[in-house]
């Protein structure tokens, strides 16, 4: 089952002769709980694809459909709704709420739909990614690594359809960001969690079911790694 489709997106910045094409006519199709690297040299376009397909930036053209939705066809509350509940967004730099605790900042999402937090969901995603003891710290008393741990529980409190990690080991150190990659297949594989990484590095990509090579706005590869 194709839980994304992409069909011919494109995205201009700027206009007349100083416009600079981010996006080139992409179209591709990715199935329920695939794990996929896109890999690229900087300014191939590989962030701009990311925040298309995460509802964060509008395409200048084409469409993006998560679970047969076509996201740029809702109004932008109906698209802030939707991001909220069917997209988990992981980024290199946290960006969690500084004045929120580890607890508050995971179920974000949740209460902000004003729903009640399941408890339970909660107990296991804590636990999975060990952060039992640190429910009640702020951000600014995590390492690095415990910090990425939090925006990984945000991401996947609200069940999304997909996940979406901006290099997310980018700011750690190797040690660290083994355990992170270790953490997304695990959640990739346990849970059937489909799972799209954009990164640099290539031990990572390698560990992944399809590696999509991005150059100039336009894919230039796209090869299973493990059907």
């Amino acid at each position: 089952m194709d839980i994304l489709k992409i069909d011919h997106l494109s995205k201009l910045y700027g206009k007349g002769e100083t416009a600079v094409k981010a996006l080139d006519d992409v179209s591709l199709t990715i199935k329920k709980g695939e794990f996929v690297a896109i890999i690229g040299p900087s300014g191939s376009g590989k962030s701009t694809l990311l925040h298309m397909l995460g509802g964060v930036d509008k395409p200048t053209s084409g469409k993006v459909f998560v679970d047969n939705t076509d996201i740029y066809n809702l109004n932008e509350t109906q698209l802030a709704i939707f991001r909220r509940r069917q997209i988990g967004l992981i980024y290199q730099f946290y960006n969690l709420i500084p004045v929120l605790t580890v607890e508050e900042n995971i179920t974000l999402p949740v209460l902000l739909d004003e729903h009640k937090v399941d408890k339970k969901q909660l107990g296991e995603i804590v636990k999975t990614l060990n952060l039992q003891s640190r429910l009640n710290h702020l951000p600014n008393q995590l390492s690095g690594g415990q910090q990425q741990r939090v925006s990984i529980g945000r991401a996947l409190i609200s069940n999304p359809a997909l996940m979406l990690a901006d290099e997310p080991t980018g700011n750690l150190d190797s040690e660290n960001s083994k355990e992170i990659i270790d953490l997304l297949k695990m959640f990739n594989k346990n849970y059937n969690q489909t799972l799209i990484i954009i990164t640099h590095d290539e031990r990572i990509a390698l560990q992944a079911d399809r590696i999509i090579t991005i150059k100039d706005g336009r894919i230039a590869k796209d090869e299973v790694i493990r059907p």
